[in-house]
C-alpha cells in the first residue's frame, strides 16, 4: 500500500512577526493541547498575534496565544482561552536555543501554526526586534512591490 503524500495545512499566522523582528533561525516544536483546543483549532478558533515563546527551568512555552472554545464544549471541562501551552522540542536545540536568547537582544516569536500528520505543529523564530527607521523600510519595500506589480498588470493588459 503506497504511503500518503504529508499534507501541511496552516491554521493561524502571526502576520505582525515579519513586520516586527528579523528571523535569525526557525524552529518547528510540537505543541501540548487539551482535546477541546485541538477541536477549536480544526474550526480556526484562534489568534496568534499576541503570543510569544518563553524559556522556563529548560522547557519552552507559548504564552498569549487564544484558543477560543467552542460553544459545544463539554459541561465538565472549564476552557482556558490563554493557556499556557508547552512546546516539544529535542533537549540539544532547547539548549542551544536558551545560550542564544541570553544574548542581548533575541526572542522567540511564534510564526504560525499548523496541521502535520495529524499533529498540531507551531513554527516559531529566533528573532531580533526591529528598529522603528527598520519597520518605515519594511513599509516603503512592499509599497514599491505594489507599484510594480500594478504598472505590470496594466502594461500587459
Amino acid at each position: 500500500m503506497a504511503k500518503k503524500p504529508e499534507t501541511q495545512s496552516r491554521i493561524a499566522d502571526n502576520k505582525k512577526a515579519a513586520y516586527n523582528y528579523f528571523f535569525e533561525e526557525r524552529y518547528e516544536a510540537g505543541m501540548v493541547l487539551h482535546g477541546w483546543e485541538v477541536k477549536a483549532l480544526r474550526e480556526g478558533k484562534v489568534q496568534l498575534t499576541d503570543g510569544y515563546v518563553v524559556i522556563r527551568e529548560g522547557e519552552l512555552f507559548l504564552i498569549g496565544c487564544q484558543i477560543n472554545a467552542l460553544k459545544t464544549a463539554s459541561t465538565h471541562v472549564s476552557p482556558e482561552a490563554a493557556r499556557t501551552k508547552k512546546l516539544l522540542l529535542h533537549r540539544q536545540e532547547i539548549d542551544r536555543l536558551i545560550n542564544k536568547v541570553e544574548q542581548k537582544g533575541y526572542t522567540l516569536v511564534p510564526l504560525n501554526l499548523h496541521w502535520k500528520d495529524g499533529l498540531v505543529k507551531c513554527d516559531f523564530a529566533l528573532a531580533k526586534g526591529k528598529a522603528e527607521h527598520d519597520k518605515r523600510d519594511t513599509i516603503k519595500d512592499r509599497e514599491g512591490k505594489r507599484e510594480v506589480e500594478r504598472a505590470m498588470k496594466s502594461r500587459s493588459r
